[in-house]
């Protein structure tokens, strides 16, 4: 396995976040946000710009790694293609949450995800609001790393009886048949959100303050980070076919619970799709 200064990576996502998406935050007018696929899917300004200098940075750093962006791709689409073979790959989100960004709400976070060989070796979700990462390597746990070094490492929910569960869900990406009889099962947990942004949803279900979390549009800068993190936190994660999640799926659905059980309960008596 590759040897990943994950240390740099963060703080590069740092520097980059710091530098263009903090500075646009509440300063955006209209000719700064564009609609890409529906009026739901956003990129902004800060979005492009944050991406250019992570992209200028991990060139510096890692010449070798294949650079993965969303809006590369946006740009490229042939370039996902590429991920499932590549020595080494850095995926990267660089605005996770744009439509919060862009409307004003500080919910927001800036991903990367190193691949390897078509397995996900360390993953990063940096919440430029509250200034911190949290971060995974594969075998290493997940942490919370604060820039003064400070580091906890995070634990997934102890199990809990599925009426007592709280979960993020997707809703606006389950399938149109389904999504009825899907909201209507969601009755049977305690607490169901939805934040508009992978990374965040993440961080909550990492740091023992979820039971579970669902998607099923899976674009890879959206999940690699976070599956890797809830894993090393102790969630259990699998497609919705009971198959692992790999780098280059984009679609089949995902879903992250705090152990094997819990999942198995989830799949069948909620997510019945």
């Amino acid at each position: 396995m590759p040897q990943i200064d994950i240390m740099a990576l963060a703080n590069i996502l740092r520097d980059a976040a710091r530098a263009e998406a903090l500075p646009r935050f509440r300063r955006l007018d209209a000719s700064m946000v564009q609609v890409k696929t529906e009026a739901i899917d956003l990129v902004t300004e800060a979005d492009v710009a944050t991406e250019e200098v992570i992209k200028a940075r991990l060139a510096e750093q890692m010449p070798d790694a294949l650079f993965v962006g969303e809006e590369s791709v946006a740009a490229d689409p042939a370039l996902l293609l590429r991920l499932a073979d590549a020595d080494l790959a850095v995926v990267v989100d660089p605005i996770d949450g744009t439509a919060n960004y862009a409307a004003g709400l500080p919910l927001f976070a800036t991903m990367a995800a190193v691949v390897s060989k078509g397995e996900t070796i360390a993953g990063i979700i940096y919440d430029p609001m509250g200034d911190d990462w949290v971060m995974a390597e594969k075998g290493g746990g997940a942490w919370l790393r604060r820039p003064n070094g400070e580091a906890v490492r995070l634990q997934v929910a102890k199990p809990l009886p599925l009426a007592q569960m709280v979960g993020c869900v997707s809703v606006s990406y389950l399938p149109v048949d389904k999504r009825a009889e899907v909201l209507a099962n969601l009755a049977q947990v305690r607490v169901v959100s939805n934040f508009r942004c992978a990374g965040h949803e993440y961080r909550t279900l990492v740091s023992g303050h979820a039971q579970f979390g669902c998607w099923n549009k899976l674009m890879p800068w959206d999940h690699l980070a976070g599956t890797l993190m809830a894993q090393e936190a102790g969630a259990y994660a699998a497609r919705l076919d009971g198959q692992p999640y790999l780098p280059h799926h984009v679609d089949g659905g995902l879903l992250v619970a705090m152990d094997q059980d819990a999942w198995q309960e989830l799949r069948r008596e909620v997510f019945t799709f």
